[in-house]
């Protein structure tokens, strides 16, 4: 039904579209464990902060999982460089999130203050570590990833994992890690009340203006840093490998596709003002508002991202031909047709029993209804 340029770039919209369903949904569940030991003062606080995400969590990780596999399927040398280049830094999410599902289960089956203590603070791991760490990754994108591609594709990747620990890796982070707890902030405003609400509704205004901040000095930073560009003449359809285009370094280069597509700095707009909405409704305490303005910087600063790269997906560092684009590596014109029918399928049926989940399950908790139900609750 579609050409295989056009595929190409309706997968890489599929994958952003399932990178910010993660964010969104999966991103404030994450922002509430971070915020865990931060806004949480009593056992029965962080209790009743659990159980608004409780009976979400571990369904809102199907985003990420499916966008790990749609790249996987459509980008499979993206997916191997990734995996061997950020070996380390996959591992040290993956460890973090073990804490998730064991400390969700287990923290509250004992009524011991040390043990409860010591499960929140791997909750709070769970939450933060990986939000950072994906952060530190996408900046690192930004930056150029150290692999070199042979002939047969085979990749091989000269950096380590403290390398990836730059200043403007952990800006990134940074972004991400704020974004996602201003997120989770604006969640448990929804979700609670009381004492817990207020000090969510300071922490969302408060982590607002720092993302939007950091957000705008690395905007500054981006302008002055070396970007990819690919030259023109790139075969856009057929099968090419990476080594059979022209890259270059240029002055302010992440910058170039906003200028060649002004529609694009819609993202970084939305993203300002998704964040000016977030702080503005926190301080007039209108919950939902706050959320929906939350979820439109996230998906203004993912996008700003995603444009900026495009149509890189991995660049090189080490040798600019390297890189790896949505135009090349990508998987069979076939391939592509039948995951994109299979993803017209699926896609509406994840968001339509993840809807009626939060509405069957939608409400304020309280410390008293924790209390009332110690027993059947996280």
């Amino acid at each position: 039904m579609f050409d295989y340029e056009t595929l190409k770039l309706i997968w890489w919209v599929l994958i952003g579209v399932l990178l910010i369903g993660f964010a969104v949904t999966d991103g404030f569940d994450m922002g509430v464990g971070a915020l865990l030991q931060i806004i949480g003062k009593t056992d029965t606080e962080r209790r009743v902060m659990l159980n608004t995400v409780g009976p979400h969590w571990d369904g809102n990780q199907v985003w990420f999982i499916t966008a790990g596999g749609a790249i996987f399927a459509a980008w499979p040398v993206v997916y191997a460089v990734a995996f061997s280049g950020f070996y380390w830094a996959m591992l040290l999410v993956l460890f973090a999130m073990f804490f998730r599902p064991v400390g969700f289960e287990y923290r509250s089956k004992m009524e011991n203050e040390r043990w409860r203590n010591l499960w929140d603070w791997g909750l709070t791991i769970g939450g933060a570590v990986p939000a950072l760490v994906f952060g530190v990754a996408f900046g690192n994108l930004l930056l150029g990833v150290p692999f070199t591609l042979d002939e047969m594709m085979r990749s091989y990747y000269s950096g380590s994992f403290w390398a990836l620990l730059n200043p403007f890796g952990l800006l990134a982070g940074v972004i991400s890690l704020g974004m996602l707890m201003m997120h989770g902030a604006t969640y448990l405003q929804m979700r609670t009340a009381g004492e817990l609400q207020q000090r969510a509704r300071k922490a969302g205004l408060l982590l607002a203006v720092v993302v939007a901040l950091c957000f705008a000095l690395a905007g500054i930073w981006i302008a002055f840093m070396p970007g990819y560009v690919l030259l023109d003449g790139a075969n856009t359809a057929g099968v090419m490998t990476p080594l059979q285009k022209q890259v270059e370094l240029q002055d302010g280069g992440w910058l170039s596709n906003y200028d060649r597509y002004p529609i694009m700095l819609i993202a970084p707009l939305l993203a300002f003002a998704g964040l000016a909405g977030t702080a503005l409704m926190s301080w007039v305490n209108r919950s939902a508002l706050a959320f929906v303005s939350s979820s439109l910087a996230l998906v203004g600063i993912i996008c700003t991202a995603g444009f900026s790269l495009f149509p890189f997906l991995m660049p090189s560092s080490e040798n600019l031909v390297s890189s790896l684009t949505v135009w090349d590596v990508v998987s069979s014109e076939l391939t592509l047709n039948i995951m994109f029918w299979v993803a017209m399928f699926f896609v509406p049926i994840i968001l339509a029993y993840t809807s009626w989940g939060y509405y069957k399950m939608w409400g304020r908790l309280t410390t008293d209804f924790i209390e009332n139900n110690k027993y059947s609750t996280y």
